[in-house]
């Protein structure tokens, strides 16, 4: 017969004892397998097919859950939501603009969010724009936001392609060009050769102005120097043509036509045609290249140049050499228009109703040839007036 249990194993705080410490094994054998089952979960590869760029605005974890569900990053938020009190990430989760790789588990989800690791749009800025222009490429720009007070001064920033996330604000954008142009401006002049006839890093930065609108070929930027400090060093001046446009225009930039003759002699501050020495301050923002080659010009003696008609420039130490590379490029530039009148005349008309013939007009003379100081391209004569019919 078996033993009879006790008297006191039959107490009711004992029977309840064991009944709680039964369930209490219980509810732990159901939370571990819980546990694992989640972790495997967690852990599991989710269900995006390929990369997704998402925007995570401000809001609860749960709502951050569900719109990653609706995206197709996760299949399950209330695991995310889970998996965040479990991290204690709740207060580490930074919102913005994010790039989910492929089949991303929730745990790479939340570590991509905890850490920050927002998408950065690349934002560039060509070498030789105005400050006027750099403003407008960034208030055209959709990825950043805000206004920008007040146009920064020419030749501040540093044209470059900088990265930042979406919604940047534009005057952040100002801020790290600024910032960029000082400590590069800074770097170049304390490394430039002793003997330049500059004596500030600003004024270096407005011959480098003048270098970068000048050429855009990298191998002719120490050249474009050597020439520019050659004539400062001879009391020359620098009849750079750009200085024109930018004496007319300003920050606008171009001026949309070839340069007219009476506008080489029309006094502005910035006509290096009239005044003496470099401008009063740059024409445009110069990048890293042209700074470096206005430190460091090439050792020449050559004080022209002259375009070549292919791209680039010719250069020359003496007016008599330069008038030669002048006279072969009126020869290209004749035989193009030659080229492009025969070309015109021999195309077949067009296949449209018949127009009327407008009434020949009187060829124009061909622009005069460069002016003997001039160290850039041909300019046009404004057209003289017609004979009007009596």
């Amino acid at each position: 017969m078996p033993t009879r249990r006790s008297a006191g194993a039959r107490h009711p705080l004992v029977i309840a004892d064991n009944a709680v410490f039964t369930v209490l094994i219980l509810a732990m054998i159901v939370a571990g397998g819980g546990l694992l089952v989640g972790k495997e979960r967690f852990d599991a590869p989710g269900p995006l097919a390929e990369d997704k760029i998402v925007n995570i605005p401000r809001g609860g974890i749960r709502d951050v859950g569900d719109q990653l569900k609706r995206e197709g990053v996760i299949d399950q938020p209330w695991l995310f939501v889970f998996g965040v009190i479990a991290l204690k990430a709740r207060t580490d989760l930074k919102f913005g603009e994010y790039q989910f790789i492929n089949h991303a588990s929730l745990h790479d989800v939340i570590t991509t969010m905890t850490e920050g690791k927002v998408v950065q749009h690349p934002v560039s800025f060509p070498e030789g724009l105005t400050s006027q222009q750099i403003v407008q490429r960034l208030l055209d720009n959709d990825i950043l936001s805000g206004s920008i007070t007040e146009i920064p001064r020419e030749g501040s920033l540093l044209p470059e392609t900088y990265k930042f996330p979406r919604g940047t604000s534009r005057e952040q954008v100002i801020r790290r060009m600024q910032d960029e142009q000082r400590k590069l401006v800074q770097y170049v002049w304390e490394h430039r050769v002793p003997d330049l006839p500059i004596k500030t890093p600003e004024d270096l930065i407005t011959l480098a102005s003048l270098i970068e609108k000048e050429t855009s070929k990298a191998e002719e930027r120490t050249r474009v120097a050597a020439v520019f400090v050659n004539r400062l060093n001879k009391h020359m001046r620098l009849q750079s043509d750009p200085t024109i446009i930018y004496g007319l225009v300003g920050g606008r930039g171009t001026l949309g036509r070839p340069i007219l003759e009476s506008e080489i002699r029309q006094p502005t501050p910035y006509n290096t045609y009239v005044v003496d020495g470099l401008p009063p301050g740059p024409i445009a923002n110069p990048g890293r290249a042209s700074l470096e080659a206005a430190a460091n010009p090439a050792r020449t003696k050559e004080l022209y140049f002259v375009a070549d008609g292919n791209g680039g420039h010719v250069f020359s130490e003496n007016y008599g050499e330069h008038q030669k590379n002048v006279d072969r490029l009126r020869g290209i530039e004749h035989q193009h228009g030659d080229n492009a009148a025969t070309s015109a005349a021999a195309a077949p008309p067009p296949a449209q109703a018949a127009q009327p013939v407008p009434a020949a007009q009187p060829a124009q003379p061909a622009g005069p040839p460069m002016r003997p100081a001039s160290v850039k391209r041909s300019v046009k004569r404004k057209p003289a007036p017609q004979p009007q019919p009596q």
